[in-house]
């Protein structure tokens, strides 16, 4: 039999209370790791139509992982204004960690929740509409980007239309009736050019045939394009329309210029949408939205398509396209 004598006792005891002492201290820190390493957070996206290519590779860049350690829950609404508030419903129920979206979603998403941070990839006038308390500290839960250049930009927009169909004197605005457009500002610079401006509301995609026909019938020369997410969905009837028309269009967003259109002038809107990983990067990291600034685009991309301009028998001066970022020929 084998006797442990008191002092062989303690040694023991001691020893195997400082094994423990290391095993646990060794032992905290990797299970505290492993248990960040395995935090997964949902993302919910809120848009108009997918996929959000630039903003999932701008997540990935950021050690973002879709499936690894993001699960992002996508909600398109496809140009139905009605499914903004659904959506966000949606979303807010399944508890997500942070909510990214684009203008008009972002007051749908800002009366579903008051705690869930929600980054804007675009919005128009964030600050004119009431959503933050500023753009350098918005305060609330929600920060992000906005297309909101300046109020010069709907007076640039009319100047560029007369530049390019010079003989104009009436040009026509078309919006869907979500959107608030500067009457003030458009206003002003039509006078200042010495055109007409007619105001066309839509309240759906069956109203866009009907406003072209009386668009024509009212004798627009051009068209200016409200840059919402409505007429963002179904750029591609309008863009069919305005050729059947042969309405010289000038439209907001990139896409619609490689879509047939005859010109874009505004923000890369995928491009936002990549900066926005950055915001939910930060948030997901700590940070607090409301102490986020909220940024503005710092370029105006003017896109021009010389073979919609051939088709509509329009001449581009050469001003025009000295200023075009890119020229689809």
């Amino acid at each position: 039999m084998i006797v442990l004598r008191p002092s062989t006792l303690h040694l023991i005891t001691r020893r195997s209370v400082l094994a423990a002492l290391a095993f646990g201290v060794l032992a905290l820190p990797r299970a505290s790791e492993a248990q960040r390493a395995a935090k997964v957070y949902r993302i919910g996206v809120l848009g108009t139509v997918g996929p959000w290519t630039t903003f999932v590779r701008g997540l990935q860049e950021l050690g973002w992982i879709e499936g690894q350690n993001v699960l992002i829950e996508y909600r398109f609404t496809r140009g139905d204004m009605s499914l903004y508030p659904v959506f966000a419903a949606e979303l807010v129920k399944l508890n997500v960690d942070i909510l990214v979206t684009n203008s008009p979603g972002v007051r749908a998403a800002k009366r579903a929740t008051t705690t869930i941070p929600i980054v804007m990839a675009n919005s128009g006038d964030p600050l004119g509409e009431g959503i933050v308390a500023s753009l350098s500290r918005p305060g609330g839960n929600i920060t992000g980007l906005t297309t909101n250049v300046s109020r010069d930009a709907a007076g640039k927009n009319l100047e560029l239309l007369k530049e390019v169909v010079p003989k104009a004197s009436t040009l026509a605005f078309l919006f869907h009736s979500a959107v608030k457009p500067w009457r003030d500002e458009f206003d002003a610079a039509a006078k200042a050019l010495g055109v007409t401006l007619r105001y066309v509301e839509v309240q759906g995609a069956d109203d866009l045939g009907p406003a072209f026909a009386a668009t024509t019938k009212g004798r627009a020369d051009a068209l200016l394009v409200s840059g919402g997410s409505f007429e963002f969905a179904h750029r591609r009837q309008i863009i069919e329309l305005a050729m059947r028309h042969r309405l010289p269009t000038l439209y907001t967003w990139r896409e619609a210029a490689f879509d047939g259109g005859l010109m874009t002038y505004g923000v890369n809107l995928g491009a936002l949408s990549y900066r926005a990983a950055a915001y939910v990067d930060k948030i997901l990291r700590g940070a607090k939205p409301g102490d986020l600034p909220i940024e503005r685009p710092t370029k105006l991309e003017l896109i021009v398509n010389l073979k919609t301009a051939k088709a509509l028998g329009l001449t581009i001066a050469p001003t025009v396209l000295l200023r075009a970022d890119e020229v689809i020929e």
